[in-house]
């Protein structure tokens, strides 16, 4: 019994910390991180020395959002093992793949470092700057594919853990819809936005920020009556 307070409690508080390191990632990156008026490649290349450092940390927070997912998800998983196990393990696996690649965007800056290396050499021509700017955009798109990939996966996970939650009494229909809900809307936003458009920050805030937050609290809650 101590053991699975326990693991919900740590569970519980990694979903807060989650929300909290995702509004720290999110300051960081408006603050310090790249410009938003850099409308085109040839500006943000020209501009990434300015703000790396600002990436860098806010890739931080981001790693550190990621990592806090990972125990939600396992705590979630705790919770409705004993109810619904099938969708509860299938359900935890694929939000993990879903994390597993929001990893691989933890350190961007790493991709973009010898672009801007190339971009700002004294010997670099205009011909080759423009290459580079190609070259950085390609970069970006193959960001933005592993984006939609994470977003879906993710997005499943939160709708198949949203059935063994409504099928869990601690739970029941109001967070297991509301788990699938927020599955459901991440679909329709990456259908319609994306994933690097102001349009798409509400869906983002639902995934990194309402989600721990609020699932977060009721393991946390669920660990003082285990």
């Amino acid at each position: 019994m101590d053991q699975e307070k326990s693991f919900l409690r740590w569970g519980g508080l990694a979903g807060i910390l989650a929300g909290i390191f995702f509004i720290l990632t999110i300051v960081t990156l408006v603050e310090f991180g790249p410009s938003t008026t850099a409308t085109t490649p040839t500006q943000l290349v020209m501009n990434f020395p300015n703000v790396r450092t600002g990436l860098a940390v806010g890739n931080g927070f981001y790693f550190l959002v990621s990592v806090s997912l990972v125990g939600l998800a396992l705590g979630l998983y705790r919770a409705l093992r004993g109810t619904s196990p099938g969708p509860a393990v299938y359900g935890t696996v694929l939000y993990v793949l879903g994390l597993g690649v929001t990893f691989i965007e933890d350190t961007t800056q790493v991709a973009f470092d010898p672009i801007s290396n190339l971009y700002h050499a004294p010997g670099a021509t205009a011909a080759d700057q423009a290459t580079l700017a190609l070259l950085w955009q390609a970069t970006q798109g193959m960001l933005n594919e592993f984006d939609v990939a994470a977003t879906l996966l993710l997005s499943t996970g939160l709708i198949v853990l949203g059935v063994a939650m409504i099928r869990t009494p601690a739970f029941g229909k109001i967070f297991g819809g509301l788990s699938v809900a927020f599955g459901a809307a991440q679909i329709l936003g990456i259908s319609l936005f994306s994933t690097n458009s102001a349009a798409y920050a509400p869906f983002a805030l639902l995934a990194f920020l309402i989600f721990p937050a609020l699932f977060g609290s009721k393991l946390y809650r669920m660990s003082k009556v285990a």
